[in-house]
């Protein structure tokens, strides 16, 4: 395989070990090493994940002189904001975090009428080194834990219910993995953050399963392994061409598992699940914005359970790359509705906060 498409994060330090690292046989066994009852556990996960507490000292139903020990095995801090930047009368918040290491990573909180979707990382950068990407240009430093995963959630979670978010308090019903980095990538540790995320409290958020989609610009063994999970999320592939020829530029992964490859994998998990497969796609002024590869691509869809998301790409400084014209945009449209492709046009959101993840890390270091 070429060196550019290597997957393996450099090795570093870990991160240390947190709640939601850990299963709940393991939590059991966790505080039964640190001498406290196994009940323990749960009720360390209920103040995690039911109320969004992670202060030990607040936790009144532990012995006072347990706080500070369970506190600093399974609850230490993994997070840190750097900054809040908001956008859309606050409805739009970007937080840049800084992790134990100094490594940064992005999330995104929107908040819509009928929803509130966070966008979460899973890799500090990234290493599919897409060239229109922000996140990609960066390269990859290193993949993130299970617990950093999650612990986007929860922090922006525990803001949400506390009313530090514009719009009063409310909670998260929507989880996208499409901030930094290939969650299929990461894979073990997506998967179980996606299980601490939708397991019932005090397991997990109680989010629904329905609720979270993962994205993927294609690793096909990757997507095949997450079929065999028979789980009830949204796979959403990052497609971004219909032909080879330009795939293998925009999207360098495939080089190695052609359109028509990803795309069966795309079928083979709709077929399975019973779920409608999202095709992202960034339209590129003059480079993948054609109408021959809008029809195309409607040609490779059609009759399939799958929806296509047009993103108008989000600029970033000093790119040639930009968003398209909204003539060319409409007639993408038009051609793959006329091929009977549900599409839709996404909410641009996030672009005088540099909206595209990677843009805040690379703007801090």
């Amino acid at each position: 395989m070429p060196a550019e498409l290597t997957f393996a994060a450099p090795r570093r330090a870990k991160p240390p070990r947190h709640l939601a690292d850990l299963t709940p046989d393991e939590r059991r066994a966790a505080v039964t090493e640190l001498g406290e009852k196994p009940f323990r556990a749960k009720q360390l996960a209920q103040h995690y994940f039911g109320h969004l507490e992670s202060d030990t000292a607040k936790m009144t139903d532990l012995p006072a002189e347990s706080r500070e020990r369970l506190g600093e095995a399974l609850l230490p801090p993994l997070l840190t904001p750097v900054r809040h930047i908001t956008c859309d009368d606050g409805m739009t918040r970007k937080t840049l975090w800084r992790a134990f290491d100094g490594v940064l990573f992005e999330s995104v909180l929107m908040r819509y009428p009928d929803r509130v979707t966070l966008c979460v990382s899973s890799q500090a950068g990234c290493g599919m080194n897409c060239p229109f990407c922000a996140t990609g240009q960066n390269g990859l430093t290193r993949n993130l834990s299970t617990g950093e995963i999650v612990d986007q959630v929860v922090s922006v979670a525990r803001d949400l219910a506390r009313g530090e978010v514009a719009g009063g308090p409310g909670r998260i019903s929507n989880i996208v993995f499409m901030g930094m980095g290939e969650p299929l990538a990461n894979y073990r540790r997506v998967l179980d953050s996606v299980r601490r995320i939708t397991d019932p409290v005090p397991g997990g958020l109680g989010i629904s399963q329905r609720g979270v989609t993962v994205s993927t610009v294609g690793l096909v063994p990757a997507i095949d392994k997450l079929i065999a999970e028979r789980l009830q999320v949204r796979l959403a592939v990052s497609l971004h061409a219909p032909d080879d020829e330009l795939r293998d530029e925009l999207v360098p992964v495939n080089t190695r598992w052609k359109v028509a490859e990803v795309l069966d994998a795309a079928w083979r998990y709709a077929g399975t699940t019973g779920r409608r497969v999202s095709i992202e796609y960034a339209l590129i002024r003059d480079i993948n914005d054609q109408a021959w590869r809008a029809d195309l691509l409607g040609e490779l869809l059609a009759g399939h359970l799958v929806h296509v998301n047009l993103i108008p790409l989000n600029p970033t400084p000093g790119s040639k790359w930009t968003a398209s014209r909204p003539e060319d945009e409409r007639e993408f449209v038009r051609r793959l509705q006329a091929h009977g492709v549900s599409v839709t046009i996404r909410d641009t959101r996030g672009q005088e906060i540099d909206g595209a993840c990677g843009q805040l890390a690379a703007a801090e270091q």
